[in-house]
């Protein structure tokens, strides 16, 4: 069965998030996800009160940019929330935004190197391994976790070329697809994560999640199509949808059918968050198999 999830943007301000997240948990919401972007706000310290004020939720950080967090660190906060509040948590982490990297002084020559240095040491020391690491990026010297998680948590790496998505599957235990992939560029995506499993002779499964920009009530492809603008694009692809819970879950099944795990729906910029959550629990959730 396919997982259906909601992102909150991290334009809103944190002092509303609990009103979504309880809108989201009363709603029956699979799934609700979180960013970390430049400079809004923390997608951990976030992802804490989420878990703190939810029982049943499953929250999803996705992702956080490597550039910005030690490795030891980011690994004692997995861990930290991971046996607080124990599988519900999923955590993605990615190359960032490289304007925003430069703009901190985090910009590294090889984001790739970076990444694959980042997983290899982060699943390591979620596992509870002693650690020592002398690679271009990253550099341990015999560092173990004093709190590891019981069950080490998947974790995720956001990815988009080519290269990326075959380093997620060779190091990564899932991979997230950021709004902007229609159906047949997530069926590319999965054969080159494929690729990448085989090459690091992975055989665990390796959930997809993908963000789809999704619209609804009055006026949703208007919104649909000012989202796109303010991304830059001159039209809608097919990589949005709009209308109402029949259409929208009609055009989960294609992302689904196309090899997305979970389907996480993402509002427009401007929209109610809570009514969005609970559009997405209450009416599209029952239609999506």
């Amino acid at each position: 069965m396919t997982r259906l999830g909601a992102v909150v943007l991290p334009q809103l301000p944190p002092e509303r998030l609990r009103d979504v997240v309880r809108a989201a948990e009363d709603a029956g919401l699979d799934e609700l996800w979180l960013w970390e972007d430049c400079f809004w706000g923390s997608g951990v310290a976030s992802a804490a009160a989420v878990l703190a004020w939810t029982r049943r939720m499953c929250i999803g950080i996705g992702v956080l940019p490597v550039p910005l967090r030690n490795v030891a660190l980011t690994a004692m906060e997995i861990a930290t929330l991971d046996r607080l509040f124990p599988n519900r948590l999923s955590v993605g982490v990615g190359h960032g935004v490289q304007e925003w990297m430069a703009q901190v002084g985090a910009r590294v020559e090889s984001p790739m190197t970076l990444l694959r240095e980042y997983l290899t040491a982060l699943r390591a020391l979620l596992r509870g391994e002693r650690v020592t690491a002398n690679g271009r990026h990253v550099r341990l010297d015999q560092v173990a976790l004093d709190w590891p998680p019981p069950t080490p948590p998947r974790v995720f790496a956001g990815a988009t070329g080519p290269r990326s998505l075959r380093l997620s599957g060779e190091a990564a235990d899932g991979t997230i697809l950021t709004a902007g992939n229609p159906p047949e560029q997530v069926r590319r995506a999965r054969r080159l994560v494929d690729e990448g499993r085989e090459a690091g002779g992975r055989t665990q499964s390796h959930p997809l999640v993908v963000y789809v920009l999704a619209a609804h009530g009055p006026g949703a492809m208007e919104r649909l199509e000012a989202e796109w603008r303010r991304a830059g694009h001159d039209s809608v692809p097919d990589t949005g949808l709009a209308g109402d819970a029949k259409a929208v879950a009609d055009a989960v099944h294609r992302w689904a059918d196309a090899g997305a795990d979970t389907v996480v729906l993402q509002p427009a910029v401007g929209d109610d968050m809570a009514a969005f959550v609970r559009f997405v629990a209450e009416d599209v959730r029952p239609l999506v198999r």
